[in-house]
């Protein structure tokens, strides 16, 4: 058992846990909301499967780096759990755990819990603060999507 911090965002989400779940899925909404803006997804591979890949290869302002990972656990529309490693932490070898978690509030709103364990020490601050902008990139996104699908 390690003492390590967990990065935690909690956030109530403007859809119902069917729709948020099948975001994090989806290579087109990925490529939208996942890095923390001005940070750039320009490729990715979602294989949504147990042992599939996730890969996300960002650039931050003309700075390159490969998120690798491999799908835990995929339990529509309550769980995604999938490990992640990135190319420019100090340890190449290290390799972190995404747990997301989706609880219905009703018919039109999930309450959405990200917790990323095992996470270097060195880049917690940055992960913490991170998905606290993914999250809020999501929320906007949700909400876009909400009024396209009204039209």
């Amino acid at each position: 058992m390690t003492d390590a911090p967990i990065a935690r965002v909690q956030r109530v989400m403007p859809a119902a846990a069917e729709v948020v779940f099948d975001q994090w899925l989806d290579p087109e909404s990925l490529a939208e909301w996942m890095c923390p803006h001005p940070v750039r997804v320009v490729d990715l591979t979602v294989e949504p499967r147990v042992g599939g890949t996730v890969r996300f290869d960002v650039d931050d302002s003309g700075s390159r780096a490969l998120i690798t990972g491999r799908f835990m656990a995929i339990d529509r529309p309550h769980l995604l759990r999938f490990t992640w490693s990135e190319s420019d932490w100090a340890d190449l070898t290290a390799v972190s755990v995404v747990n997301v978690v989706f609880e219905p509030l009703g018919d039109d709103q999930t309450l959405m819990t990200i917790e990323h364990s095992l996470l270097p020490p060195d880049v917690f601050d940055d992960y913490q603060s991170g998905w606290v902008d993914v999250c809020d990139q999501l929320t906007e996104f949700l909400h876009r999507l909400r009024g396209v699908e009204r039209q």
